[in-house]
């Protein structure tokens, strides 16, 4: 359109008027609901801890963001029992679309595993109750169908990475061009300037203090991803040291909580209430799925990591200063935003 230049006597109101538009258009993309804003397409690769549940329902609940499948890999939870319950999480949300991928049953290498009480405590879901599934698992083992998916560059995907990261290096080992294709990859995993939580509670004896349970179950998978070039985001325990899960928030929950899958994680809250009011439980899946949805959540700061396969410190995440930095990774996160984020998308007030 071609506009005519404005007399003496005229009043150039025209421009104005544009102007005005374009800061009413840039203030209304500042505040737009999250319910008008484009839905981002996300694979959760999850081993079937509660809080990996947590996790899986907070993305649920947000309209922005649309899970397309999930694949279950060893690690906290048995694979079968992992995907059962994460079946029964899905009826539970009215996602009967979301189809199930379990993986192999062991780590790419050695034996190493979580404790059994914890294994124990993630198959079974005590104090959780969750409706039965009228469906089955997938066919095709989840390696294969990641293999299959990740490299399809014509629909992008992201990628939350929840437990050890068999079934993504597995896949990568299938085809090398899944890497290529990721549009981000976020791990919850890792340590970096903090000690590990091998030993946490008591139930693991162990001489590795710089280990976390994800790359220490698994350090040959670890260490393959590290090394892939995939585009990652790691949330380490430096930052979900940061957000305690505490009495306030399990409150908030208990009284507030109006969906079904915000009355799941109260439940999921209610068995951990000792080591909440301990000061012992912190947000770890659900702070990597916060970093997903908002990444301002979380601080991150460009790193080179490698992943140690030692024998006395097997799984230690380790920065590599000298080297060219490819990982974000989360230093710090803010504990009133995620909780905001977090809250908020569960339907609490």
């Amino acid at each position: 359109m071609q506009l005519r230049p404005c007399s003496a006597s005229q009043l150039c109101v025209f421009p104005f008027y544009i102007i005005f538009l374009a800061i009413l258009s840039g203030a209304s993309a500042q505040i737009l609901p999250a319910q008008s804003r484009p839905q981002r397409t996300i694979l959760v690769d999850t081993d079937g801890g509660s809080d990996d549940l947590m996790a899986i329902a907070f993305l649920l609940s947000r309209p922005d963001i649309r899970v397309e499948a999930i694949t279950i890999v060893n690690g906290e939870g048995h694979v079968q029992a992992s995907g059962r319950n994460v079946l029964r999480l899905l009826e539970l949300a009215g996602r009967r679309d979301v189809p199930v991928f379990l993986g192999r049953d062991t780590p790419l290498s050695g034996d190493a595993q979580f404790p059994a009480p914890m294994r124990d405590a993630a198959d079974e879901l005590p104090g959780v109750t969750l409706p039965e599934a009228h469906r089955n698992t997938e066919s095709m083992i989840a390696d294969e169908y990641l293999s299959k998916r990740l490299p399809d560059a014509a629909h992008p995907v992201q990628v939350l990475a929840l437990g050890p990261l068999t079934n993504l290096a597995a896949a990568i080992s299938r085809n090398p061009r899944a890497v290529r294709s990721m549009r981000q990859l976020v791990i919850m995993g890792g340590a970096i300037s903090v000690s590990g939580n091998l030993g946490d509670g008591g139930a693991f004896k162990t001489e590795n203090t710089s280990a976390e349970w994800n790359m220490f179950v698994d350090p040959a998978a670890a260490k393959l991803i590290f090394a892939s070039g995939a585009p990652i985001r790691l949330v380490p325990l430096d930052a979900t040291q940061r957000v305690p899960i505490d009495m306030a928030l399990f409150e908030q929950f208990q009284s507030h909580g109006s969906t079904p899958l915000a009355h799941f994680v109260a439940q999921v809250l209610v068995t951990n209430r000792e080591s909440i009011h301990q000061g012992f439980y912190f947000a770890w899946d659900p702070l990597a799925a916060a970093a997903f949805a908002n990444p301002a959540v979380a601080t991150f700061r460009p790193m080179a990591i490698e992943i140690s396969d030692k024998p006395e410190e097997s799984g230690r995440t380790i920065e590599v200063k000298k080297r060219r930095s490819s990982v974000q990774v989360a230093i710090d996160a803010d504990s009133l935003r995620f909780r905001d984020v977090f809250m908020k998308a569960l339907g609490v007030r």
